[in-house]
């Protein structure tokens, strides 16, 4: 098939992969435009335009796509027989939408409606969500509203952050367009509501919420809260989630949260721990204070709930540490607090 690729981050360079590597022809792939990013603030290319250049495909970085003519002309004039949309980062119009005779097809890192928009996998994770999964979506104008071919769960493990369930999730997105493709195929072109019909596609049903851009008031951690909660946290916006730190943030990369009704998802340290404090028992201690040094392991601080156990961090200029150097780094003892709400 002649397939016109979007998608911007890193999570949707495993699509991109899968699909030059079964054969198709990708005749062109659309990305966001270079951003400054980094303490340098240099122009850097997304992930996908740096993968493509290496494949020798045609880019395309379109500022808005809704508004620019010219490219919406150039990418029209392809010829593709489909457009894949992983993670693109843009909403596509009608003119463009209805340009490929098999559709637009978006690979959606979540299960739908349940998060629809730009950051379902962070938003899972925060929640709390059991699962979560892939959907192979037919593209319409609203955001992520279009009706499903295909779709795949993943449970979500406790102490799995964003970054590695978002590589699952990027596998199973590309797996999952090449099963969808040759049925679309098969369908051929013709009326959309045919060629779905055709198609099986079913149509979104059930509770719908908004993964909205994350900010960087989103990422600081509150002690206040409950040690599920932190956790939550630490591992929905990893490498992200901080706390104040001596005038700046230090990093929190990993936690476990220290309940004891939740002990066979600890480590087993976790689990000891999570017993040794009383599981679902409160420490009278302020919410952030160092309550015990484990060595080799980490901090376990207090929370407005129950202990946190802090297993990796990173000082502002240095690397991330975890384990007996972490503790040596931060240099806290029991009594001693970290973050703006305590001593």
């Amino acid at each position: 098939m002649r397939i016109l690729f979007w998608g911007t981050p890193a999570y949707a360079v495993a699509s991109l992969d899968a699909l030059q590597q079964a054969g198709h022809e990708l005749v062109g792939v659309v990305s966001q435009p270079d951003r400054r990013r980094g303490r340098g603030k240099s122009l850097m290319a997304s992930a996908v335009k740096q993968r493509a250049l290496e494949l020798g495909l045609p880019v395309f970085t379109p500022e808005r796509i809704r508004r620019d003519l010219a490219c919406q002309q150039e990418l029209a004039a392809l010829g593709a027989d489909v457009s894949v949309v992983v993670a693109f980062g843009q909403i596509l119009p009608p003119s463009v939408l209805a340009q490929p005779p098999l559709g637009c097809w978006n690979g959606h890192g979540s299960l739908l409606p349940r998060w629809r928009g730009a950051a379902p996998i962070q938003w899972a994770l925060l929640e709390g969500d059991a699962e979560t999964g892939v959907g192979i979506m037919a593209m319409e104008e609203g955001l992520d509203t279009g009706p499903v071919l295909l779709e795949r769960r993943l449970p979500i493990p406790l102490l799995q952050n964003a970054g590695q369930l978002g590589e699952r999730l990027a596998q199973l997105t590309a797996e999952l367009l090449l099963e969808a493709l040759p049925r679309i195929e098969a369908a051929g072109p013709g009326a959309e509501a045919e060629r779905l019909a055709r198609l099986g596609v079913r149509p979104q049903a059930g509770d719908t919420s908004h993964a909205r851009q994350l900010t960087k008031e989103d990422t600081l951690v509150d002690w206040d809260a409950s040690a599920l909660a932190i956790h939550r946290r630490v591992m929905g916006l990893h490498p992200q989630a901080s706390c104040p730190w001596g005038g700046e943030r230090l990093k929190l990369l990993a936690t476990e949260p220290l309940v004891s009704r939740l002990a066979d998802q600890l480590t087993p340290v976790g689990a000891s721990l999570a017993a040794r404090w009383g599981g679902e028992a409160t420490p009278a201690a302020a919410p952030g204070t160092v309550l015990e040094l484990v060595e080799g392991e980490g901090l376990v601080l207090a929370s407005g709930g129950c202990p946190v156990l802090l297993r990796q961090a990173q000082l502002p200029g240095r690397r991330a540490s975890e384990g007996q150097a972490l503790i040596q780094q931060l240099g806290l003892v029991p009594g001693q607090g970290i973050g703006a709400n305590t001593p």
